[in-house]
């Protein structure tokens, strides 16, 4: 008889081991933290979130600043971001109670604030604007006597760009300090020259941060600092800004005319026809036009 072709025999079956099941003995320990999928386990809380921002009011002064001066430059150069926070907050205390120990190294301490201020880490950077402000309040003028004011200049276009930038609480902190800083000159004209190399910056927001920090000294300024600055170059920089692209700049423009306009009409009893002959001297018809309508309007 003929044999059957094994080709069309059925496969044989080969039988796969059966998976056991995983025993997790009570000895085991479970893992400490979880994926974010587990919803029966609260997420753990934020290191930035546990940062304690203290307001300058409530600094107070170091028990032994004698000592501390000497490991404030390398706390603040720390790896450990946590460290560096806590020696931002020292450097406020020895800017507000013990200004005078702070002095020699300010240079310095200037620069490593603005490596802070450029950190990503949110709590860190806000931290270190504090940090900036404490300083402008307690030194002021300072800040531009040699070798401060190059360190100076760094913390100046860290602060516009802080300021410009989309996260909002770092944004708020950062006009703060603008603020801040601005209040604390009592001659304000120094401050003015530096600003105003950022009236025609590429950046629009940074124009308009710059813009706002000019009016605001310029609302500060005495007859003979618009003077020597001059008031033609005053009302140069609102031209420029008066047609830019954010409101910000355009109201700092009008802003600082009217500063220009109330020093200048102060004792003059024709106030319009001073300031008009004013423009119609200084300007182009056109921009004479338009700086003479900001007053009358």
């Amino acid at each position: 008889m003929a044999l059957r072709s094994l080709d069309n025999a059925l496969p044989i079956a080969i039988e796969r081991p059966k998976k056991q099941a995983k025993v997790v003995s009570q000895n085991q320990k479970q893992p400490d933290c979880v994926g974010v999928n587990d919803e029966n386990k609260a997420p753990l809380p934020s290191t930035e979130a546990a940062i304690d921002y203290i307001l300058s009011e409530n600094l107070e002064a170091i028990h032994d600043p004698d000592s501390q001066i000497q490991g404030l430059v390398g706390g603040l150069e720390s790896k450990d971001w946590l460290e560096i926070c806590r020696s931002l907050n020292d450097t406020r205390r020895f800017a507000l109670f013990h200004s005078a120990l702070l002095l020699p190294i300010l240079d310095k301490v200037l620069l490593v604030i603005v490596k802070s201020m450029k950190n990503p880490r949110s709590a860190l950077c806000k931290t270190s604007l504090m940090a900036s402000a404490d300083i402008f309040k307690a030194l002021g003028d300072v800040l531009f006597e040699s070798p401060n004011s190059d360190a100076f200049d760094n913390v100046l276009l860290q602060l516009l760009l802080k300021a410009s930038q989309d996260k909002k609480f770092v944004c708020e902190e950062a006009d703060k300090t603008l603020k801040a800083m601005v209040e604390s000159m009592t001659t304000p004209l120094p401050l003015l020259h530096k600003l105003h190399a950022y009236v025609k910056h590429s950046n629009m927001r940074i124009r308009a941060k710059a813009a706002i920090s000019i009016s605001h000294c310029v609302s500060k300024m005495e007859m003979d600092g618009m003077e020597e600055f001059g008031f033609v170059s005053l009302v140069q920089i609102a031209i420029n800004l008066l047609n830019d692209r954010l409101p910000e700049a355009r109201e700092a423009a009008r802003s600082i005319v009217v500063s220009v306009y109330e020093a200048l009409t102060q004792d003059e009893e024709q106030k319009q026809e001073t300031w008009q002959n004013f423009c119609q001297s200084n300007l182009p018809a056109i921009h004479a036009q338009a700086i003479v309508k900001i007053v009358s309007s």
